[in-house]
């Protein structure tokens, strides 16, 4: 019978397929974070890192590049959820990735822009928690008022159906796709190597170490990390994840364009910046939840008009403008917004539910599994 994949060659078996000791299976901003973590604590350990597509999807390529920590009614809802401690603790730590990303690149690498990041309000109920927020998050970001009410920016920006406009000075934008390409030359710098269009289709362990399986190869390892967040189950089935789908637009060009920032309404359900002179917008999920917990990296044409009547309302009310691009990627969410961290077994880890954070969250998550190893 013939076989599906040629056999490896011995060439192959002991270059591209020999055995490493951490092979880490997810090649986006959790994954690669982790490697450098990896070899920065263990420069000694031979580590790879496996990705399906021949770029990583899913969440880190596709999301609205924003460098943000959670607005003042995110906050708040997580607090409702988690308790002000745990929330503090997850605010903390997106704080501290944003500022290690700062530390490790430039602005003109990623196309870092300290913008700021608003909040559009419509309920003035919100504001009574304003004093209560700032204070608790005063030890996370050093000043006493992180989130200010900003009444001339909301009528310079022009928004309509927002009563109020709350602005948070420590939040900016980035470039998605070229944080990544210089956290894989940072790795590649670092000796990590990888291989990409390889599918993990099993773990197994035997004698001592992890057998690494995909569609035409195998890797043996001493340790692996899973970092592949929505797509956890793949691997392990009662991973506690929900996938959830961001549907976003840009537009084209737009004469005058007043905004700059990055914008939250809606508990961060919707979100929006500029992206030169044309608007990125996405969100939307909550109008239908069911329907956007796939995998499906897709757009629907419901969600797509929402968002498009969203931008005519609410953003640029009165104006008529052209989407030029429309995608989507895929977020893990839960029952918490608090990421998964977990031993498998004495050689597995799994990193997963960046809760749409992975920006902020994965330098600091990539540190920690670092640790456990």
């Amino acid at each position: 019978m013939k076989p599906e994949f040629p056999a490896i060659s011995l060439w192959e078996k002991e270059t591209f397929f020999r055995k490493r000791d951490v092979v880490i299976i997810g090649g986006g901003f959790t994954g690669l974070w982790t490697a450098l973590s990896v070899k920065e604590r263990f420069p000694e350990k031979s580590v790879l890192v496996t990705e399906r597509s021949a770029i990583p999807l899913g969440a880190s390529t596709r999301n609205a590049g924003f460098a943000c920590f959670g607005s003042l009614t995110e906050v708040l809802a997580d607090s409702e959820l988690l308790g002000w401690e745990k929330t503090l603790n997850l605010v903390k730590m997106r704080f501290d990735g944003l500022q290690k990303i700062q530390q490790f690149f430039g602005a003109d690498e990623i196309d870092y822009e300290q913008c700021g990041g608003y909040e559009l309000l419509k309920d003035r109920a919100v504001l009574k928690h304003l004093d209560e927020v700032n204070e608790k998050l005063s030890s996370i970001t050093g000043v006493a008022e992180t989130f200010v009410l900003n009444e001339q920016k909301k009528d310079i920006f022009g928004f309509a159906e927002a009563e109020y406009l709350i602005e948070n000075p420590f939040e900016g934008a980035l470039h998605s796709g070229k944080l990544l390409m210089n956290l894989m030359k940072r790795c590649q710098d670092q000796d990590i190597e990888f291989l990409f269009g390889t599918e993990i289709t099993a773990v197994n362990e035997e004698d001592s170490q992890v057998i690494v399986t995909g569609t035409n190869f195998r890797v043996e390892a001493a340790q692996i990390i899973m970092c592949t967040n929505a797509f956890a189950k793949n691997l392990v089935p009662d991973a506690e994840v929900t996938p959830a789908r961001g549907q976003i637009l840009l537009t084209e060009p737009i004469e005058n364009l007043k905004l700059k920032g990055t914008f939250h309404y809606d508990e961060g359900f919707y979100y929006f910046r500029n992206v030169g002179n044309r608007i990125l917008l996405g969100g939307g999920r909550n109008q239908d939840f069911k329907a956007e917990e796939t995998l499906e990296m897709v757009t629907t044409d419901f969600l797509q008009h929402h968002l498009e009547d969203f931008l005519k309302t609410v953003i640029l009310p009165g104006k008529t403008v052209r989407v030029d691009q429309r995608w989507s990627g895929i977020m893990a969410m839960g029952a918490e917004k608090f990421p998964v961290m977990k031993r498998l077994t004495n050689r597995q880890l799994l990193v997963a539910r960046l809760s749409g954070m992975g920006v902020a969250l994965a330098p600091v998550m990539g540190e920690k599994a670092a640790d456990m190893l």
